[in-house]
């Protein structure tokens, strides 16, 4: 199941720059089911007295505008609980991640 989570009340900074998704087998570049490339983004989620680290997959190749310290807007973010034997976790993608500088301006 995946979780929409509202992103209006958080600032997001870009913590590293953004990198291909790599298969884990073939370490071949991954792909959406669009067959746009998926890049991981850590970005720092900072709310009300708290900050998490999220590691976050988005398709399409990421803004050059976009490096380490950035401030970023997050669009469509969800979090997918995942199971794997005897590990557990969740997973973070969104439709878009952008500079929010830019964002800002275009507004």
């Amino acid at each position: 199941m995946k979780l929409p989570i509202d992103t209006s009340a958080i600032a997001f900074l870009c913590a590293m720059p953004p990198e291909p998704v790599v298969d884990f087998e073939t370490r071949r570049p991954k792909a959406d089911d669009n067959g746009e490339p998926l890049y991981v983004m850590q970005l720092l989620a900072m709310g009300e007295g708290s900050a998490d680290l999220l590691a976050v997959k988005v398709p399409g190749v990421p803004s050059a505008a976009i490096r380490q310290g950035a401030p970023v807007k997050v669009t469509g973010l969800v979090a997918q609980p995942w199971t794997m034997a005897d590990r557990s976790g969740v997973s973070f993608r969104a439709a878009r991640i952008e500079p929010a500088i830019a964002q800002a301006k275009a507004s």
